[in-house]
């Protein structure tokens, strides 16, 4: 069988590998139909993201079939689509004894920590394996990266009466958007990129938004749209260092502050602000499995609209040459959907 494997940073390569073996009691052996390329590929690949090893099989955002189960399987049978929670923790752990399997000392991510889905089949716990009868591989590819931004507006928890500023409008901002608004509170969203801005307003529909330059003149915007108040809750989605360190200032008294994206550089401030706000720093890792059966039937009544999202396709033989266009802004890349031929 044939797979794609990141063999080290910016270095892709078609490998062979053992074909899947048949499940083990609590295993079910998938079919991957659609591989959504995210933020975490394009961090491992470029080699800044920090729980990345090489080399390795990418793919955590998958539409996947059931071919076989094994023996203690009861959830799920051959046939069924599913979504692929793609968190392997340790049931045992004292973060999973906590109802925290997002966050487990052991866990591994697939296409971060083990190999992902860029091949045809594998084994999986069948545990974190969600069902829809309705949805296609595609939207069903797309319930992991909403279910970042889900988890995320869960952490910082806004109300209907107040304010949340979304630092960075790309995938993981727009996941978060969607879940901020289903909140009904007041929702501004920031980023240097005017087209994503213009996708924003245009497509997610989104009121009120702020250009970021790098002169001051946002925290005056955001004051201007929050009567002085500045934001209850502030996500930072950008992974940037700069970013993150800046967005502090945007916290309102009593405030929020959740950071989704993730860095490797050092992140910094000055503590009095935060102090004199009595601020609440969060961080968002992951998403729980309630959060995927949430999301799954959000599309299903199609209260969440995954349409605008895929922008870009592509096939197993041509993602390599691919990949390298969807870091550029320029080709208003928001979601890549990968099509597995099962004939790999």
């Amino acid at each position: 069988m044939k797979a794609i494997q990141l063999e080290k940073p910016e270095h892709f390569r078609i490998v062979d590998i053992e074909e899947t073996p048949p499940p083990s009691p609590d295993e079910a052996t998938v079919r991957v139909h659609r591989v959504g390329i995210c933020g975490t590929d394009i961090s491992g690949y470029l080699g800044k993201m920090p729980f990345y090893s090489y080399p390795r099989i990418p793919g955590h955002e998958l539409g996947v079939e059931v071919l076989a189960i094994g023996e203690n399987i009861r959830h799920v049978k051959p046939g069924d689509h599913c979504s692929v929670e793609p968190y392997l923790n340790n049931p045992s752990s004292f973060a999973s004894s906590k109802g925290r399997t997002n966050c487990c000392e052991d866990l591994r991510v697939l296409g971060v920590h083990c190999d992902g889905g860029l091949r045809a089949t594998f084994n999986l716990p069948a545990r974190k394996l969600h069902i829809s009868k309705s949805l296609s591989m595609e939207q069903l590819a797309l319930v992991e990266t909403l279910a970042i931004g889900c988890h995320a507006v869960n952490r910082g928890n806004p109300q209907t009466d107040e304010t949340v500023l979304i630092i960075g409008a790309g995938p993981i901002g727009l996941s978060v958007m969607e879940f901020v608004k289903l909140t009904k509170a007041k929702t501004i969203v920031m980023d240097m990129n005017e087209k994503r801005l213009a996708f924003c307003r245009d497509t997610m529909k989104i009121d009120h938004t702020i250009t970021a330059r790098g002169d001051g003149s946002e925290l005056k915007e955001l004051e201007e749209l929050t009567d002085g108040h500045l934001a209850s809750v502030v996500i930072d989605a950008t992974g940037s260092n700069v970013s993150m360190s800046n967005a502090l200032h945007y916290v309102g008294f009593t405030g929020r502050l959740v950071f989704v994206g993730i860095t490797t550089q050092l992140i910094s401030f000055e503590h009095p602000l935060m102090h004199r706000r009595e601020m609440t720093l969060l961080s968002s890792r992951n998403a729980l499995p309630a959060e995927f059966k949430r999301i799954i039937k959000l599309i299903e009544e199609d209260r969440i609209n995954t349409r605008p999202w895929i922008t870009h396709h592509t096939d197993f033989d041509s993602l390599i040459g691919d990949f390298p266009s969807y870091l550029k802004p320029e080709t208003g890349v928001i979601k890549a959907m990968v099509h597995i031929d099962c004939n790999l």
